[in-house]
């Protein structure tokens, strides 16, 4: 079960507003007929009892938002609206804001009846530029009470993102290695976007495990582990320590959380690890997604917030992968891919050591680090390289997404959408065989032309809509996707 505690909860207000020259009942009634069609769908919402058609009205609104403990804003334009005022209260709210309005409802009302929405969205959205302030449009901002509830549940997992994002501290231990520049990233712009970063040492990190020695929650951890890992459960002898680093991690968590609500992990996880803890660290890792806090190995900060924003956007476990391989021609041939529309060049292989949660995988068994066991241990039985968890990923709905800062400090994204094929992927680690439209041109002129780097998050369902629009709201302008055939990225060579 993924752990709520790691994620905010969306308190959703829905407020109108009404240009003082149009009838005021009108944006009352609209907005009732929202209130009331959101409970007949089960759908939460405070109504914001003021409706704003001044500054003192701002005021005054500001003041009822904070009593109901409104974290994410619904402004309604039940008329034209006044550009002022509105935009006046996206700016004083602290968190998401959602702009939409009501539309006409019938011809046989159109003079005391008509609202104006649709003019005043273009006047709001004038000055919402003039006070620099991103606001959540929908596609068509525009529609009835049903529509507008739709729209508000879309909204929803954005919020989530944003507040999420806001409250959010990564705690690092250990510095990136070498070996992994392309984890190196500057940590100012995380700043930017109200997070808060705790770097801490490699020997912190032993210190903290050695001292959760003997701690009356280790036994509990193992049998948990002793039951998930089932048949699949090949060093029982293991379990005790692996346990020991979970509990390690979550006291660590729990005691310098300090001012924020929620946290995630960056931590350098070879080659020095495995001598001084005697194991990897994969399966926890793993276990510690499924709590809904993430960890990135190779101190990789923005994978971490990669995957806690993927998690965030879709409520479900996600992992942080190697966009690791190419798929062989005779895997491709053989399971006539060719035939089921998918090009060769649209596959690659993701994997790594063994950090995704059981619930995403199809077949799972505890092993150990085939490559770090070449390094650390090769003429000898496993021993210290044991703790990861391998096997096939499950099929379905996937979207790889990440957010990184260039050397240069400048912030961008990648969002694509596509699904893990149900093929063994023969080959050791957690694997799986994804399937992206258009995957061999966004790995050119996206992820290589522009520098990503190696790992992607994954969420196993599509959520490109929702991470898009809360990278827009983050002021991400940056935001590749896989772009379909005949459509060219900036840089492609359109005479190949």
């Amino acid at each position: 079960m993924l752990n709520s505690k790691n994620k905010p909860e969306v308190k959703l207000g829905l407020i109108a507003v009404s240009r003082d020259c149009f009838p005021i009942e009108l944006s009352k009634k609209r907005k009732m007929a929202v209130i009331s069609e959101a409970k007949n769908q089960n759908l939460k919402i405070e109504d914001i009892e003021i409706i704003v058609e001044n500054e003192n009205d701002v005021l005054n609104a500001l003041n009822e938002i904070e009593k109901k403990k409104i974290n994410s804003l619904i402004i309604f334009l039940g008329n034209f609206g006044p550009e002022g005022p509105l935009t006046m209260l996206a700016q004083k709210f602290s968190g998401p804001v959602m702009i939409c309005a009501a539309a006409e409802e019938s011809q046989t009302d159109l003079i005391n009846g008509r609202g104006d929405a649709y003019c005043g969205l273009l006047s709001a959205c004038y000055n919402l530029g003039l006070r620099n302030q991103r606001i959540y449009l929908p596609e068509y901002p525009l529609g009835t009470a049903m529509d507008i509830v739709n729209m508000i549940r879309e909204f929803i997992p954005i919020s989530r993102v944003i507040i999420g994002i806001k409250n959010l501290k990564i705690f690092t231990f250990g510095p990136r290695p070498q070996d992994f520049y392309t984890c190196h990233a500057p940590i100012k712009p995380l700043f930017d976007l109200g997070i808060e970063i705790m770097e801490n040492s490699e020997l912190d990190l032993l210190d903290i495990f050695n001292k959760a020695k003997n701690h009356p929650n280790i036994k509990k951890i193992r049998d948990e582990m002793k039951q998930e890992l089932g048949d699949g459960n090949q060093y029982p002898e293991l379990l005790e320590r692996l346990a020991q680093y979970e509990v390690a991690l979550m006291n660590f968590y729990q005691e310098n959380i300090g001012a924020k609500e929620f946290g995630i992990f960056a931590i350098k996880c070879w080659p020095a690890f495995e001598e001084y803890f005697q194991f990897v660290p994969c399966y926890v890792n793993s276990r510690m997604a499924k709590k809904g806090i993430p960890i990135a190995c190779e101190v990789d900060v923005y994978g971490a917030l990669s995957e806690y924003m993927a998690y965030l956007a879709t409520e479900k476990i996600s992992t942080i992968l190697d966009i690791n391989n190419t798929v062989p021609k005779d895997m491709y041939e053989g399971n006539h891919l060719g035939e089921q529309g998918f090009k060769h060049t649209d596959l690659f292989m993701g994997f790594h050591c063994g950090n995704t949660a059981t619930d995403c995988m199809k077949t799972y068994k505890m092993n150990f680090q085939l490559i770090m066991h070449r390094l650390l241990e090769p003429e000898s039985d496993p021993n210290i390289t044991r703790g990861t968890l391998e096997g096939q990923m499950k099929p379905g709905d996937v979207t790889i997404f990440r957010i990184q800062s260039t050397p240069e400090v400048q912030m961008r994204a990648y969002i694509a959408q596509g699904e893990i094929l149900d093929i063994p992927p023969k080959t050791f680690g957690t694997a799986g065989i994804f399937a992206i439209s258009e995957m061999g041109r966004f790995y050119r002129y996206a992820l290589l032309e522009k520098q990503f780097p190696h790992h992607t998050s994954v969420a196993f369902k599509h959520c490109g809509k929702t991470l898009f629009e809360a990278l827009k709201l983050l002021g991400i302008k940056d935001i590749s996707v896989n772009l379909p055939e005949k459509s060219y990225f900036n840089g492609e060579n359109i005479f190949k």
